[in-house]
């Protein structure tokens, strides 16, 4: 037996041992996909192939911590139904034994190719890294083909997650880097055959012409076109925090401009946070076969207390976000459940809640998995949705502030995330067994969070601070 077998048959060994253990934690998700054991972070190679999407995800199948990662693998015919295939990428050659790290897919030639980071470190802790592919016929065994590019001179061996795209007939690869410098950047290859790169140079980061210091490390980013734009999807670390942004960790964001390959360069404005909530990381998107460009991203954050998630004794940690569907407008990204996720719901409720400094419970059958579609039609002040005893949303008219608040799971402090609004028209919120998403006035602005009520309680309660009237609708989701 060789030594990716091996891996393979130890990690669906790990999987059978603690099904039981995972599958009886009451924090298990209802609608999102999760890791069967042991630990997910960001989602790769997320495509559309044959009518068949296909989801990988970084996963360590031996713990709750993070390691040597394999890549993960969830099928679906409709982004809500997700089949756990066998693994796709095991850390077991000699360019990514240390992890295979994040990466992309797109298809060519009748077969799915992806790409990703072999991670490598020395007895000494050093770091390597390789841009590695592997290809399949079936969308389910990979043929790893081995390093396509490396490492270029001024970069640290912090440099990684490849998404690759084709445009004009050439490919190409955007990767995320750190300069000798400790700055971050995201940095561009170009193919003509997919297993041959050259480097082409920057085009944005920390400290150039267009940003001043913006991070030591840039990671997962991706290049999209959108209402005749183009966008740059990233995630740079070292951000410190400005009012209510830069609270998390780490950010994800995106940037609006023009590309120009050939230079190489990107001319853009100003970065915009993606998502207002705590758990939101590495976002990938793919543009499916109806044309829809669709967003999955970790509902987490590295280094943000992950040991403290009170899923770790039953052997398991984090989850994905629901798919978006990505629009741009006046350059701003609008994030929208896909429409897919409609045919979940079950049991449709409709209710009237019409207060005055007062509170009502709202009659919700799951609260567990349940979504949520709130329409104001008068608020005075502000009012307020508790959830479950662990989380509250704060909308307060006066100043424009959106809040959502949560329990901590370190210490059981509150914790805020805010966003400004200018009015608030709607919200749109899916409640999940231990995760929570929020999107605010069509998906103009989306807060993502896990939060981990005491099993049974199950209230949830809309508060008004003086006159409101508001219609809210609910559904199941089965």
């Amino acid at each position: 037996m060789n030594q990716d077998q091996e891996l393979r048959e130890k990690a669906m060994n790990r999987v059978k041992e603690y099904q039981d253990i995972v599958n009886l934690d009451p924090y298990r998700l209802y609608y999102h996909i999760m890791p069967p054991v042991g630990l997910l972070n960001d989602p790769n190679g997320f495509i559309q192939w044959k009518g068949v999407y296909h989801l990988f995800y970084q996963w360590m199948p031996f713990k709750t911590g993070h390691g040597a990662k394999f890549w993960g693998h969830y099928s679906s015919e409709d982004l809500v139904n997700w089949r756990h295939e066998e693994i796709a990428l095991t850390p077991s050659d000699w360019y990514d034994k240390n992890g295979c790290y994040s990466g992309s897919a797109v298809a060519e030639n009748d077969l799915l190719h992806v790409f990703y980071t072999g991670n490598v470190r020395d007895e000494e802790g050093g770091r390597e890294t390789y841009q590695c592919l592997a290809v399949s016929k079936d969308g389910i065994s990979f043929e790893k083909q081995g390093v396509v590019a490396r490492l270029p001179e001024g970069y640290t061996a912090h440099f990684r997650d490849p998404k690759v795209w084709k445009k004009n007939g050439r490919w190409y690869m955007v990767l995320g880097a750190q300069t000798e410098r400790l700055e971050g950047r995201a940095v561009l290859f170009t193919s003509t055959n997919l297993k041959e790169w050259s480097f082409l140079g920057d085009i944005t980061g920390s400290n150039t012409e267009q940003l001043d210091e913006f991070g030591y490390m840039w990671e997962c980013p991706d290049v999209i076109s959108l209402g005749g734009k183009d966008v740059l999807i990233v995630c740079p670390q070292g951000l410190k925090a400005e009012g209510f942004h830069y609270q998390n960790a780490h950010q994800s964001g995106y940037f609006v401009g023009e590309l120009d390959e050939r230079k190489p360069e990107f001319k853009h404005g100003e970065f915009e946070e993606l998502d207002r909530g705590f758990d939101f990381y590495a976002p990938q998107t793919t543009k499916d076969e109806s044309g829809r460009r669709i967003l999955v991203a970790w509902m987490g954050v590295p280094d943000q207390n992950e040991q403290h998630h009170p899923t770790i004794p039953n052997q398991w940690v984090h989850c994905m976000t629901l798919p978006r569907e990505l629009t741009l407008n006046n350059d701003k990204l609008i994030q929208k459940p896909i429409q897919e996720l409609r045919t979940l719901r079950r049991d449709e409720k409709n209710t009237k809640v019409s207060l005055h400094q007062a509170a009502e419970k709202l009659d919700i059958d799951h609260p567990e998995k349940t979504e949520l579609f709130i329409t104001p039609q008068l608020i005075e002040e502000g009012f307020e949705v508790s959830f479950r005893g662990a989380a509250r949303l704060i909308y307060n008219k006066a100043d424009g502030t959106l809040t959502l608040e949560r329990n901590s799971c370190v210490d059981e402090s509150t914790e805020v995330r805010h966003c400004r609004l200018n009015e608030l028209r709607d919200l749109n919120i899916f409640l999940d067994s231990s995760s929570i998403e929020i999107f605010v006035n069509g998906g103009e602005e989306v807060f993502s969070a896990r939060y981990f009520p005491y099993p049974g309680n199950n209230h949830v309660w809309i508060i008004a601070r003086k006159d409101i009237i508001i219609n809210v609708t609910s559904w199941t989701m089965s």
